[in-house]
């Protein structure tokens, strides 16, 4: 058992750059596309992804320290920080618990795929920390093992029941054509933005505003151009972070860059994954008449979009902001204020794109994070101490960008208060769902059709 843990972990280790294009390699000549055209397929994503990474590394490097030097310039003193998800998914993995979540999540995928109650075939199993992060926190509470294994099947379940239904939202906003976002940071804003889309849909006034990228650049000419923007925003997050003109300006055009480039190399990585969501679909057509199936990819495919990008820029003093004044609030946020594109990258999906309504539901996503980061701080804690990650004195830590979204407070406290019976109602309410979704719903869709 260790030996395939220690397996699992090494390949885990290799990163997404590499491990992706394996997985997807394989899943490409198990679909029968050529060899030659899967490895091509497949190299082609990992450059791509080594070129996304590149440019969110260019973004965090950037704006990290410009968010870190606004935290000083506000005076902010809160008790817990918030250590961003490259922390958390290290906790995560490092339990004994975590350690399993790959196994346990491409176990469940392969299950609810075979049944149909799922139409996501998640190639991006790096983000199974999310399940592991959960697991983990319901082990420190209940300390039962098999609850926490259950808790995992159970998340995941969520994710890609969310992941079925953001998908077509996903797919007609960003053009990404057969993929859905099983992420655990992202695909919870479905439930989120939909009622908030809603309202928005009917207060007068509100209604009217329709403010796209597309819109801005129409108005504003030069000024809407995406660089453009991504200048202006870097400009004032350096004049908030009291950077002299120099250090200023170059963090100005680094933000240009980011919303110039990223696109790009997401058209990369579009590229190679096209051959090989046309051979999965093709396959499943041919095996299971009448179904469709998503490749389930990281939403940092969506991260690039102007709307998401910019949204978020504009989030990061307004995060700072909010965290002072909201009332009750311990989290100091730091970690993940350069994942907050992740983070909206669904709502704004819902959003149609629109970058006035994505601040919106944005402010009430870090809003509701904020509150649940606060909450869940102490097990973070707990689970941090358990994966032995290094701590400095008696702090508390959480994080923004998992420990911060409504399914941890809701199937963290249903097991804190429930435990079993908690947990298990969560999975028989979702399975239910996925059958209506994935079965009754789609055969409805097929006759209206």
């Amino acid at each position: 058992m260790e030996t395939i843990t220690n397996g699992l972990q090494w390949f885990v280790n290799l990163g997404a750059s590499v491990m992706l294009p394996i997985i997807l390699f394989i899943f490409a000549l198990f679909f029968k596309i050529k060899p030659s055209k899967a490895f091509k397929s497949g190299l082609t994503i990992g450059i791509g992804f080594i070129g996304l990474n590149l440019i969110i590394g260019l973004l965090t490097k950037n704006l990290g320290p410009a968010a870190q030097d606004m935290v000083k310039n506000f005076g902010l003193h809160l008790g817990t920080i918030d250590i961003g998800w490259p922390a958390a998914s290290a906790i995560a993995y490092g339990t004994v618990l975590g350690s399993l979540a790959i196994p346990v999540g491409v176990l469940a995928n392969v299950v609810l795929l075979f049944f149909g109650l799922t139409k996501t075939l998640d190639v991006d199993v790096w983000n199974y920390w999310h399940i592991a992060f959960t697991g983990s926190l319901v082990y420190i509470v209940s300390h039962d093992f098999a609850l926490g294994l259950f808790t995992m099947v159970v998340h995941v379940m969520i994710i890609y029941l969310l992941a079925d239904m953001a998908a077509p939202a996903i797919q007609k906003t960003y053009g990404l054509e057969g993929i859905s976002f099983p992420q655990g940071a992202s695909a919870p804003g479905y439930l989120l933005a939909l009622p908030l889309n809603w309202l928005m849909d009917r207060i007068p006034g509100i209604n009217k505003i329709k403010l796209t990228p597309e819109t801005i650049q129409k108005k504003m000419g030069i000024f809407g151009d995406s660089g453009v923007m991504g200048l202006i925003i870097g400009i004032v997050i350096g004049a908030l972070a009291r950077y002299d003109i120099t250090k200023t300006l170059q963090l100005g055009v680094s933000t240009a860059a980011v919303l110039i480039l990223m696109p790009r190399m997401v058209s990369l990585l579009m590229e190679g994954l096209a051959p090989i969501s046309e051979g999965a679909n093709t396959f499943v057509k041919a095996k299971f008449p009448g179904r469709d199936l998503y490749i389930g990819m990281d939403s940092a495919l969506a991260a690039g979009n102007s709307t998401v990008l910019s949204s978020a820029l504009i989030l990061v003093p307004l995060t700072l902001i909010i965290a002072v004044i909201t009332p009750g609030n311990s989290v100091l946020p730091f970690g993940d204020l350069a994942t907050l594109p992740y983070m909206i990258a669904v709502m704004a999906a819902v959003f149609r794109g629109d970058i006035f309504r994505t601040i919106i539901g944005g402010i009430v996503n870090i809003v509701a994070s904020l509150y649940i980061a606060s909450w869940v701080a102490p097990l973070v804690t707990q689970s941090a101490k358990a994966a032995h990650f290094a701590m400095q004195g008696n702090s508390s830590i959480s994080v923004l960008s998992d420990g911060g979204v409504w399914t941890t407070w809701v199937i963290v406290g249903l097991g804190k208060i429930m435990s079993w019976g908690g947990i298990g109602i969560i999975g028989i309410v979702t399975l239910a769902i996925m059958v209506w979704y994935n079965k009754f719903r789609s055969k409805k869709l097929v006759k209206a059709n």
